[in-house]
C-alpha cells in the first residue's frame, strides 16, 4: 500500500512518500480502504518537534483520522461491516496511508447521502466544535467571538453559535474574511483589531498568544473564554487571577472519553446530513504531497479543512 513516512522530526520535507505492506486486521479490527485522510494543525506541530499527544518510533506513518470503506474484518469483528462507509480515528498514527487496520469499536458510520470527504472533515473538527459549544453554552442574544474563524473548527463554531441564537464576530486574516460566515468579520492581523469588538460574552480562542490577550480584554463580567488551540505558536497567557479580577471564567482545553468523542463525531455527521452543519473543505492534496499540505497549513494559506486523498 501507499503511505507517507515520517522519518524524523523537522520541516515538512521529513514526510516522505513510500510503500508499506498491507495491514492485516487483528482480532476485533477491520481493514479500511482510505478515501480521505484528515490533517489537523497539531499534526504539523508533532511532525516539527514531537509536540502533542501522539507517540511512535521512527520511521512511522503519521495521521490520526481517516474515512473510507471497510473491506475486510479480523477475528471477532462483525462480517456485516464489510462494505460500510465509516470514519475513524487511528489511535495516533497510520492515517497517511491508502489502507488502515483499526478497532471495529471505534468506527463511526457515515449516514447515507453524506460524502466521505465531508464526514472526514467533521471527524475531529466537528466533535471539537460541539464540545466547545456545549462548554460555553451561548444563549440567544449573547455576543460571541470566534478566533481563526476561517479554519476547520472556526467555521463550524461560527455556524453552531449562530444556530444557538448568538451574535457572532469572526476573526481571521484579511485574505480569509470572505470565508468566515459570521455576522461580522474582523482582521485580527491589523493593529488594534479588537477595539470595538466587545463587550463579549464568549471567546473561542483557537489562536493563543497576543490575539487571545486582546480578545480577553473585550470580555464582559460573566464572560467565558475557552482556549483550545495555539495556531500562533503559544497558548493564551491570561492567568486565573486576571480572569477572577474581571469576573471571567477561563476554560483551557476540552476533552472527553473515547466513547463521548465518538458520539460527538456521530452527532456532527448527523447534523451535516440534515443540512445543519457544513464543513468548509478548502484544499485537497494527493497523499504523496502530504509535505505540501503541511507547508500550506503552517504558512496560514489554507481555508477551512485540508484533506489528503490517497
Amino acid at each position: 500500500m501507499r503511505v507517507v513516512w515520517l522519518t524524523r522530526f523537522g520541516d515538512p520535507s521529513v514526510l516522505v512518500p513510500g510503500e508499506a505492506p498491507d495491514p492485516e486486521p487483528a482480532a476485533g479490527q477491520v481493514l479500511v480502504d482510505v478515501a480521505y485522510a484528515n490533517i489537523t494543525f497539531i499534526e504539523t506541530m508533532f511532525r516539527a518537534k514531537g509536540f502533542g499527544p501522539f507517540k511512535g518510533e521512527f520511521p512511522m506513518v503519521p495521521g490520526n483520522g481517516v474515512g473510507g470503506v471497510v473491506t475486510a474484518v479480523g477475528p471477532g469483528a462483525d462480517p456485516a461491516l464489510v462494505g460500510t462507509r465509516v470514519v475513524t480515528s487511528t489511535g495516533g498514527s497510520g492515517g497517511y496511508a491508502s489502507r488502515v487496520a483499526v478497532d471495529a469499536e471505534g468506527l463511526v458510520p457515515v449516514p447515507d447521502g453524506l460524502g466521505l470527504d465531508t464526514a472526514v472533515a467533521l471527524l475531529a473538527d466537528g466533535r471539537t466544535a460541539l464540545l466547545l459549544l456545549r462548554k460555553a453554552a451561548p444563549k440567544p442574544g449573547e455576543r460571541v467571538l470566534v478566533e481563526a474563524a476561517a479554519g476547520g473548527v472556526g467555521t463550524l463554531l461560527v455556524q453552531l453559535a449562530k444556530a444557538a441564537g448568538a451574535t457572532v464576530t469572526g476573526a481571521a486574516s484579511t485574505a480569509k474574511l470572505g470565508h468566515v460566515g459570521a455576522d461580522r468579520a474582523v482582521d485580527y492581523t491589523a493593529p488594534g483589531w479588537a477595539h470595538g469588538v466587545g463587550p463579549l460574552d464568549v471567546v473561542f480562542d483557537g489562536v493563543g498568544g497576543e490575539v487571545a490577550r486582546a480578545a480577553f480584554a473585550q470580555l464582559a463580567p460573566g464572560g467565558r473564554m475557552l482556549s483550545y488551540g495555539l495556531s500562533s505558536g503559544a497558548w493564551s497567557d491570561v492567568t486565573d487571577d486576571e480572569a477572577a479580577a474581571r469576573g471571567v471564567t477561563l476554560i483551557r482545553g476540552v476533552t472527553g472519553t473515547p466513547e463521548e468523542l465518538r458520539a460527538l463525531s456521530a452527532e456532527a455527521l448527523r447534523l451535516s446530513a440534515q443540512g445543519q452543519l457544513r464543513p468548509v473543505i478548502g484544499q485537497r492534496f494527493p497523499l504523496e504531497r502530504a509535505a505540501d499540505a503541511h507547508t500550506a497549513i503552517e504558512a496560514r494559506s489554507t481555508v477551512g479543512k485540508t484533506l489528503l486523498v490517497p
